[in-house]
């Protein structure tokens, strides 16, 4: 389970689409210390400079930054990588940006890269909305994945959930027409509170079918997290919400 992408006003409902995505002191997430092991430690010192960007960067060309055209699909909040870089391995014709801001996964997805010699795979150590904002250019992503955010349960904490009306549109500038946004959850209130959100966000349309609406079955592409098959053992639910960017223009 991710902690990384995981907003305290008298509002606890979504925020409208205009609100400002950076209001400083909200974060959807909080940087928690942990001690790093070695291979974390080279992944961040010695894999960091191939395969890591900063918000300095830049934009992005991203046909220059892999060395081809592919698909591209970005993962927000990745955790400590292990579905990321499975689907980086499964996937070699497509290219994947791993988004996260914790030390330990973003050194631990950088060793792993590095061991497999994965050369479809970039990674931001910054704040998601920033990157999306200044790096990613508009209608290049194929899709964009939020695997298991923070879902901030209590109820003054809703306002510091990634999940809000402006951050969908933001994602949705970012998608190719046709190209889908994937949310999945253990927290049944914020696969709710998701489904809210997004049903009211223009340019979407949701791939559920009637029978399972807002939800979808669990793809076999998104890879099972250990953390899921434990839950799945104890009977603990899973949704998972995927939208297609319909629009033709941004």
């Amino acid at each position: 389970m991710t902690d990384s992408q995981h907003p305290t006003n008298t509002t606890t409902g979504p925020e409208d689409a205009d609100a400002p995505l950076h209001r400083r002191g909200i974060k959807s997430y909080v940087i928690r210390a942990g001690r790093m092991t070695p291979a974390q430690t080279r992944g961040l010192e010695v894999v960091w400079p191939r395969l890591g960007l900063t918000i300095a960067d830049g934009r992005q060309d991203l046909d220059a930054l892999f060395g081809r055209q592919a698909p591209r699909v970005v993962e927000i909040g990745f955790g400590m990588g292990n579905s990321l870089i499975e689907q980086a391995e499964r996937h070699p014709d497509t290219d994947f940006i791993g988004i996260e801001v914790h030390a330990p996964g973003v050194g631990k997805l950088l060793d792993e890269a590095d061991k497999r010699g994965l050369t479809n795979l970039c990674v931001y150590r910054e704040d998601a909305l920033a990157v999306l904002e200044q790096c990613i250019p508009e209608a290049s992503l194929t899709t964009v994945q939020l695997f298991f955010p923070d879902p901030w349960p209590k109820k003054k904490h809703h306002k510091r959930r990634i999940v809000q009306p402006a951050f969908v549109e933001l994602i949705r500038t970012r998608l190719k027409p046709g190209g889908t946004f994937h949310m999945a959850t253990d927290w049944e209130a914020y696969a709710e509170w998701m489904a809210e959100v997004m049903q009211a966000a223009p340019g979407y349309a949701s791939t559920a079918s009637q029978e399972t609406a807002p939800y979808v079955p669990r793809p076999t592409f998104r890879p099972l997290t250990k953390f899921e098959a434990r839950g799945e053992k104890l009977g603990h639910g899973v949704w998972d919400l995927i939208y297609r960017r319909e629009d033709e223009t941004c």
